[in-house]
């Protein structure tokens, strides 16, 4: 890792304390050429001055509005642990009485569910899990520095049982690898009990591009010599895809189907922009003005 002092934090409501990631999914479209990099990706920046920043920034602030992370690196990557960067950043937005939405695949965000439960209750707060496979075996092999998914799934409940609403990201599904019905109906098995409020999903497949389709291959590669599943899915992805950015599964219409009407079965709300619009709505936005 690597210290910076960072001009600014919110771009306009969303932060990344860290720049980089070591959970090391197998698909990390984050590792792609576009977004710039000019350092390993592995060799996580650390904003150092975030709190300051966020507390500078939310000051200046008109109107409160929900403060969001996440998006383009997990707030609580391992480093997080001894740096508590993300906590002091809650503290600030608890402070100053914003709303905090967050996305991760980390159980380290119990530590601050004292902070995310004080924010729910003031203002909202949203964790977003990212679930992928219900298999924990096949977690670890495809997101090999994280928490694998049965333990998101206690996270999802602990989250339920402090009232703060979760949404679940269901991706990306890799073809041939986690892209079948089993999987679906053990996601939404999760995310029933769990009482989530929502799946973000983008269809059945993953992006790859520059950077991150290369990453991925290797990945292929790397696991094939120690586990069966994986021999020769490099060159059945590169003869069936190519260089396309978008990697639909063979199975796309008929697990969309599946998906679509397990939600609907267990009353969890299934899309992408309609959430966004719901997890970014921050609570004042809702009251109408008296009539008296």
């Amino acid at each position: 890792m690597h210290f910076v002092n960072a001009k600014t934090i919110l771009t306009p409501r969303s932060m990344n304390i860290y720049r980089g990631c070591s959970h090391g999914c197998i698909y990390c479209d984050a590792r792609s050429k576009c977004y710039q990099f000019t350092h390993d990706f592995d060799d996580i920046e650390v904003k150092q001055n975030a709190p300051e920043l966020l507390e500078e920034a939310l000051r200046r602030k008109r109107k409160r509005c929900m403060i969001g992370t996440g998006s383009m690196g997990d707030p609580y990557i391992p480093l997080e642990k001894e740096l508590k960067l993300m906590r002091r950043c809650l503290e600030i937005i608890d402070r100053r009485n914003f709303g905090a939405t967050l996305q991760t695949k980390s159980d380290l965000v119990l530590r601050d569910l004292d902070l995310l439960a004080s924010i729910n209750r003031k203002t909202k707060a949203v964790v977003q899990m990212t679930l992928t496979t219900s298999d924990d075996a096949l977690c670890r092999l495809i997101e090999p520095g994280t928490c694998p998914t049965s333990r998101r799934f206690e996270v999802l409940c602990a989250c339920r049982d402090a009232g703060i609403p979760t949404v679940v990201w269901f991706s990306p599904l890799l073809p041939f690898i986690n892209d079948t019905k089993e999987n679906v109906d053990g996601i939404v098995d999760y995310c029933a009990r769990a009482g989530v409020h929502a799946i973000i999903c983008f269809g059945m497949g993953l992006t790859l591009r520059e950077g991150n389709r290369e990453y991925f291959y290797d990945a292929l590669d790397r696991l094939a010599k120690t586990n069966p599943q994986f021999v020769g899915l490099k060159e059945q992805y590169i003869k069936k895809y190519g260089y396309r950015y978008i990697v639909s599964s063979p199975h796309n219409n008929i697990l969309w189907k599946r998906l679509a009407e397990g939600c609907r079965q267990n009353n969890i709300i299934l899309g992408s922009d309609n959430i966004f619009k719901w997890i970014e709505e921050f609570p004042e936005d809702n009251l109408q003005p008296s009539l008296f």
